[in-house]
């Protein structure tokens, strides 16, 4: 097996073979038996806490601890104590001597999730962890020196924080040492297959049931959803439909209504949308409801099944290729105010 050939192998735990994702192995494979800071990037829900896991298990820390902190379900003074750990007496119900989640990772890893929460004056005793890899615990004057590797994660761009003076710049040269993108379920198409099945089995086997087989228009569905949610959007729904299933069969009908290009259920009234936003979303939904093997899509979704006011006016400047209609629908509707 050449170098290239073991970089770029699955890695256990992670589902698909997709460019993106082998991309993501290869990189993870290559960085993973050293020491570097790494600074995993992508929207919520892509795995980062999974690829976090592999960098430590990959690398000579794998016998060591793996420490997750999750640095935006704290606040500032409890999160500088969860991370340095505090001495007894720091404030008033520290009763006794506390170790920090740095301290309890000496040997292994800490995964810091959420690192754009952490607040502008601890960025300042993090960053010197960094640098100098010593701290003191709360309310203590006694250095304490760690050997850990840090591995952190934010589903926002690091930069505008930077921009806006919610995140200093030079903590993020410090942990942008290796960085690491983490694509979107819709960038990332081919795996949704792979990920269904697997999901299917996983909770078949969890709840007793046998595996049931995902009809052809459901995965249609599932393929052609956006997924803001991302994977763990994805698993949510396989679960739901599972549970809800009374046949040896998940049918597209087990899925969420937005999902197979419906109106989702709403509570509430319903925020005011322009005309641009109306027409992609209508059109949107009628593909999707029609599929890749309508002959004659542009009747069906315009002709015979949109009478709203904003279709009639999307009529007049007809796309050519349906699959576009979606992202066309605005451009047509910004010739029209041109027009009128």
């Amino acid at each position: 097996m050449t170098m290239s050939d073991s970089e770029t192998k699955l890695i256990s735990g992670l589902i698909g073979s997709s460019p993106p994702m082998l991309d993501v192995y290869r990189m993870t494979r290559k960085v993973a038996p050293t020491s570097a800071t790494v600074l995993l990037t992508g929207e919520t829900g892509t795995g980062k806490e999974l690829i976090a896991r592999a960098l430590h298990e990959l690398s000579p820390r794998a016998t060591g601890p793996f420490i997750r902190v999750n640095c935006g379900a704290l606040s500032e003074s409890l999160l500088e104590s969860e991370l340095f750990g505090h001495a007894k007496g720091a404030f008033t119900s520290a009763i006794e001597n506390r170790t920090g989640r740095f301290e309890a990772a000496h040997g292994g890893s800490i995964f810091l999730d959420e690192i754009n929460s952490v607040s502008y004056q601890l960025q300042v005793k993090l960053l010197r962890v960094l640098q100098e890899h010593e701290f003191e615990r709360v309310g203590d004057t006694k250095t304490i020196r760690v050997d850990v590797r840090v591995i952190a994660a934010t589903n926002v761009d690091l930069q505008d924080e930077i921009i806006a003076g919610r995140f200093r710049e030079d903590l993020f040269y410090r942990l942008n040492v290796i960085p690491i993108y983490l694509p979107a379920l819709r960038e990332r198409g081919s795996d949704i297959s792979d990920l269904v099945s697997f999901f299917v089995r996983r909770y078949a086997l969890a709840n007793g049931y046998p595996t049931p087989r995902m009809a052809s228009d459901t995965l249609r569905f599932l393929q052609q959803y956006d997924w803001p949610g991302n994977v763990r959007e994805l698993q949510n729904y396989i679960e739901r439909a599972l549970v809800l299933s009374t046949s040896s069969e998940i049918t597209a009908d087990l899925l969420p209504p937005h999902v197979r290009g419906l109106a989702p259920v709403r509570i509430g009234r319903r925020a005011a949308e322009d005309l641009e936003s109306l027409c992609t979303d209508l059109v949107s939904r009628r593909l999707a409801q029609l599929g890749e093997e309508s002959v004659d899509a542009y009747n069906e979704v315009m002709k015979k099944n949109c009478s709203c006011r904003c279709c009639v006016r999307v009529r007049v400047c007809r796309p050519e290729p349906p699959r576009v209609w979606a992202s066309t629908a605005t451009r047509c509707t910004k010739r029209l105010k041109t027009t009128t």
